[in-house]
């Protein structure tokens, strides 16, 4: 009975697939969540601002920091990641876990283009 049941046990655990999402990378820009993938005309800022100063401007003001990547605005769990703000703006290569829709983010990396 005991050696049934362990079977059965084994058997279950080895159908169900893994639950831990995989670590991804993406290349795209580190934005903000008012403005997305196209930033607002200066004079909402009242001065011109680059995508960077936009983006801090942003977030300073109630924003979330973003991740737009082939045109879809991506969700970053971990605001508090510590290589967000030198990177708003810029061209990156972000990894991390996706899950529900939002990126916990492990790794930021400038992107250089070739």
């Amino acid at each position: 009975m005991k050696t049934r049941l362990s079977v059965l046990v084994l058997a279950a655990v080895l159908c169900v697939p893994a639950v831990a999402a995989e670590e991804q990378t993406w290349v795209g820009t580190i934005s903000d969540s008012d403005c997305g993938a196209k930033h607002k005309p200066a004079a909402e800022h009242e001065a011109a601002m680059s995508d960077a100063d936009c983006t801090q401007a942003c977030v300073k003001a109630g924003a979330k920091y973003v991740l737009v990547s082939d045109g879809k605005v991506l969700e970053i769990s971990n605001q508090d990641f510590v290589d967000l703000p030198q990177h708003a703006g810029q061209s990156v290569k972000l990894t991390g876990e996706l899950s529900e829709g939002s990126i916990q983010v492990t790794k930021i990396e400038t992107n250089k283009k070739s």
